[in-house]
């Protein structure tokens, strides 16, 4: 039986020296067997139908295929279409989502974040953003006259282990792929 799959980067650097064409990203998931292969604008987001797989089984197979493409390794989060539905169904800031959707984030998370992590998080929130944690991932709401966020600082693999995070614009867009909207 086939599903639906997201596929996340983390943090691909589009650089000249470094760059991540999305063909070639495609190229490397259909090598791997996946079909249907399609991405989202050019910051490393896949979508592709695969065999009922374990999620864990085909994040080690996209980073492993990784850096015999791309000469390194990259984290990737997958989540099946199911999930990525419901990730994006409970987004628990509709409204500033809708105002202003590139100031509203999650960090989809490959394990839900730690309870003393979101407790940290919690205290970096200052009175302009804010902060909650739904099903493990980070969703928040931050401000653009606050570059210097302790709270987008303290949202880091190494305090919160490994994620990823995607805008509204992007999160929305995909569930569009998704559904087929």
């Amino acid at each position: 039986m086939s599903r639906t799959y997201v596929a996340l980067l983390y943090s691909i650097v589009l650089t000249p020296q470094k760059r991540v064409v999305m063909a070639d990203l495609r190229a490397m998931a259909e090598g791997l067997g996946y079909e249907n292969v399609r991405t989202l604008v050019s910051s490393g987001n896949l979508v592709f139908d695969a065999r009922d797989t374990a999620i864990a089984d085909l994040e080690n197979r996209l980073e492993a295929a990784f850096p015999k493409t791309f000469g390194r390794h990259v984290d990737i989060i997958v989540r099946d279409a199911a999930g990525w539905l419901a990730l994006a169904a409970a987004n628990p800031f509709p409204e500033e989502a809708n105002a202003t959707p590139d100031q509203v984030a999650v960090r989809v998370m490959r394990s839900p974040v730690p309870a003393d992590a979101e407790d940290r998080l919690r205290q970096a929130v200052s009175p302009d953003e804010k902060f909650a944690v739904v099903n493990g991932d980070p969703w928040i709401v931050f401000s653009r006259t606050a570059p210097n966020s302790r709270l987008l600082a303290a949202m880091n693999h190494k305090r919160l282990g490994i994620g990823t995070s995607r805008n509204w614009n992007t999160v929305r867009n995909l569930a569009r792929m998704l559904s087929g909207k």
